[in-house]
């Protein structure tokens, strides 16, 4: 089939190269000239067949909707218009009652992978109607990782992609999908800096590594934390500084909406804040009050810290 697919940055651009390795034929669009196939959204719309596939792959948040919105003036009833990207749930709806006027379907698709999917293939989540969906499976099929296999032989269905539920399923599942990736994450980075503090382990990275063979917390984070590891052993090279998405923070505010318990996750998401902050002003009060009612030692900010430009 043909797919359309704007956007072709890390992740859009390896997922263009895998659907192509299937046989499938992509039109590909990007701001940056030397990517694309064709240089305008009008130019990809023309370039295709009907009914149209057209895959939006670009960062969340505005620079979606508006891509969103062009393509419902350019495309015909018919045609499904795929998000790819981090959108949050509630955009989809908007999306889907928008396009649907004009008679264009809208499939929402969490994606995760990253960097390493066009080798290992892409775990995918969907929402949307029976009927887009299947518009676009062979390009699903294109992307997903092969099928794992049990001790016979046979085939494990499901693995790596769900048709999760109607519009906004797809991007609620990739949120929580990512909730949990943000507790691994901080699990894994707790431990190590626990083995790093001590002087009794003498070969942190080859702990870490004996780890992913055999253990109840071997994964393919796991693995990826081994492999920066190795590439900087005392992690020398790179600050104490983490962002966040958004789907974290999505994830801890439906718990709260919901009543969900969610202590693990909401705390790693506050750890990445505190990573953010070179001097916490939680632990200035927390050293002040020491200090207070214990008469514990603090201690001083040196005078050039302080006459240092914001």
């Amino acid at each position: 089939m043909q797919l359309g697919l704007i956007g072709l940055g890390k992740m859009g651009g390896n997922m263009a190269e895998r659907v192509r390795r299937a046989g499938h034929e992509v039109v590909g669009y990007d701001r940056a000239p030397g990517k694309r196939d064709v240089d305008s959204l009008e130019g990809l719309v023309g370039a295709l067949s009907a009914p149209r596939v057209v895959w939006v792959m670009v960062p969340a948040g505005e620079p979606t909707r508006q891509t969103v919105r062009e393509l419902g003036e350019l495309l015909e009833p018919g045609d499904v218009v795929v998000d790819g990207g981090n959108s949050k749930f509630t955009d989809d709806k908007v999306h889907a009652e928008m396009l649907g006027e004009k008679g264009i379907g809208y499939v929402d698709a969490g994606v995760s992978g990253g960097v390493w999917g066009l080798e290992n293939g892409y775990a995918l989540m969907v929402g949307g109607s029976a009927d887009d969906v299947a518009k676009v499976q062979p390009v699903f099929d294109a992307l997903k990782p092969p099928a794992p296999t049990d001790e016979s032989g046979e085939a494990i269905p499901g693995a790596g992609f769900v048709h999760a539920g109607p519009v906004g399923a797809g991007h609620y599942a990739k949120m929580v999908h990512n909730g949990i990736e943000y507790a691994l994450m901080q699990a894994y980075g707790e431990g190590y800096e626990l083995l790093a503090a001590v002087d009794l382990i003498e070969d942190v990275p080859g702990v870490v590594a004996s780890w992913t063979q055999g253990t109840v917390i071997r994964s393919w984070l796991l693995d990826l934390l081994v492999r920066a590891l190795q590439e900087d052993p005392a992690l020398e090279r790179i600050r104490g500084y983490a962002e966040d998405s958004g789907e974290g923070r999505w994830t801890v505010m439906e718990a709260i909406d919901n009543a969900v318990p969610m202590p693990t996750i909401a705390a790693s998401l506050f750890a990445r804040f505190s990573s953010r902050q070179e001097d916490s002003p939680t632990m200035k009060a927390v050293a002040a009050l020491r200090n207070q009612f214990g008469g514990h030692a603090v201690q001083a900010i040196q005078a050039q810290e302080v006459e240092r430009p914001a």
